[in-house]
């Protein structure tokens, strides 16, 4: 049986299955991708490029009621939810296509003799992507739009539980106008993909998921001498140092944690509060994650539909309840069923636990008590991840501090989901390599070239 299949984690049911592609199809896909890459993608105009990449955009608003009933389907992801990933994904592509001038040009470097010198971008060719089931149309677009952009090529492995929505990509390229082998879906076996990226043909290999699957596709790319860009895990700390309004940060903190149903690389996990407001916030932060409603995620009113499969579900039950063996108190929530799972609040956490140190991918906050900032910004430092962080303070100054002191690559002091195609992201430690969103993300794969001219 397929591997790549769409079963529905609300449900159980499997809906569709999809057939792998053959050595021979991988094969003629990895020559469409480079004669793509040297026939047309060199050879268009940045402008060109640009106009079918704002076609992209348009497709997915046109489709986004389709689209969005697919991840539903796929991977339990809430409707209102679903339909903002959607517009979020138009929206990446749209900003590098309004931004071909800025990703493309050339950059002038100030010299000391006469003449001149310039960095040129240049696309390095075709590019793999492996990508993952919790973000269906956010995680591509924001790897394939900046790429295509600068003038590379694509080969798109997504996760097994996404092959509808890695087909509905693959349409709306085409159906933008892009010549074939500019955007390639392949429902690749991992070692497929290992072959993958060994071609001479391919240049890089960009990955985001788990830590297991990035060090395993950094040792092949390793290998073979190729780009990697890695997007991992991430254990993102909420600070709360002070507040004027207590059930305001509380609102953030149960936000920044339910989204995607708790399934985001960057959503806060460790809440890390200081003595003054610690009894209180757990009361409160109990309560928002109480009240959070789980059911049909085809319904308008809820906020955590299942998780993306039922394994999903019992791994996150099997932590929780590892968590409290330890020694961990379960203030709210810690009971799953089938694929769902409530929102649940965890304290008492030490280091001698393992979920001091675990990533928890699903609707469970850790609180833990601290005594100053300086604590704080140690507890937040004492994991092996460093993707985002959350800093909420009435003092200007001590955020800025705490923004420099914590060991991550993006903080947000005062407000969460705030995400925006303009703004990277990315992280540093196990969390990653590289940058996405912005204009630092269409620097990862190219050839900035130096070209010194006599006067």
């Amino acid at each position: 049986m397929s591997t790549y299949a769409v079963t529905n984690p609300a449900t159980g049911e499997t809906l569709a299955t999809y057939e792998p592609a053959t050595d021979a199809e991988v094969e003629a896909a990895v020559a469409a991708a480079d004669s793509a890459y040297r026939t047309w993608s060199r050879a268009a105009a940045p402008s060109e490029r640009a106009d079918r990449l704002r076609r992209v955009a348009e497709l997915h608003r046109e489709r986004r009621d389709e689209l969005a009933a697919i991840i539903v389907r796929e991977m339990g992801k809430p409707l209102a939810a679903a339909e903002g990933e959607v517009d979020f994904a138009a929206d990446i592509t749209a900003y590098y296509a309004d931004r071909i001038g800025e990703i493309t040009g050339d950059s002038p470097i100030p010299i000391e003799g006469e003449g001149e010198a310039v960095i040129r971008r240049s696309p390095l060719g075709v590019l793999l992507g492996i990508m993952p089931w919790n973000f269906p149309y956010y995680q591509v677009a924001r790897f394939a739009a900046p790429n295509i952009a600068v003038g590379n090529t694509i080969l798109l492995k997504h996760a097994p539980q996404c092959p509808e929505s890695a087909a509905a990509i693959d349409a709306i390229y085409r159906d933008a106008g892009f010549p074939a082998g500019v955007y390639t879906n392949l429902y690749l076996s991992n070692e497929q993909a290992a072959d993958v990226i060994a071609d001479r043909r391919v240049q890089g290999v960009s990955v985001t998921g788990s830590e297991r699957a990035g060090a395993a596709v950094a040792e092949v790319a390793g290998r073979n001498l190729k780009k990697v860009a890695l997007e991992l895990g991430g254990s993102d700390p909420f600070i709360l140092l002070s507040t004027d309004d207590l059930d305001a940060a509380v609102s953030a903190a149960a936000e920044a944690r339910l989204d995607n149903v708790g399934q985001s690389c960057n959503g806060a996990k460790r809440f890390i509060v200081v003595d003054e407001f610690y009894e209180a916030f757990v009361e409160k932060f109990a309560a928002a994650m109480a009240e959070a409603k789980v059911g049909d995620p085809f319904e308008d009113d809820t906020v955590l539909g299942p998780l993306s499969s039922l394994t999903a579900a019992e791994r996150l039950a099997e932590q929780v309840d590892r968590a409290v063996a330890q020694g961990a108190t379960l203030v709210t929530g810690g009971t799953r069923d089938g694929a769902f799972y409530p929102g649940t609040v965890l304290t008492d956490v030490t280091p001698e636990m393992d979920a001091y140190r675990e990533e928890f991918f699903g609707p469970v906050g850790v609180v833990y008590r601290v005594a100053d900032e300086a604590a704080a910004v140690e507890l937040a430092n004492d994991t092996p991840f460093g993707l985002g962080s959350y800093v909420f303070t009435t003092d200007a100054e001590q955020a800025a501090r705490v923004a420099e002191a914590i060991e991550a690559g993006m903080v947000y002091v005062n407000l969460v989901l705030a995400d925006e195609a303009g703004l990277p992201f990315g992280g540093v430690k196990r969390s990653g390599t590289s940058r996405e969103l912005g204009l630092l993300a269409a620097d990862e794969f190219v050839n900035k070239k130096l070209i010194r001219t006599a006067p």
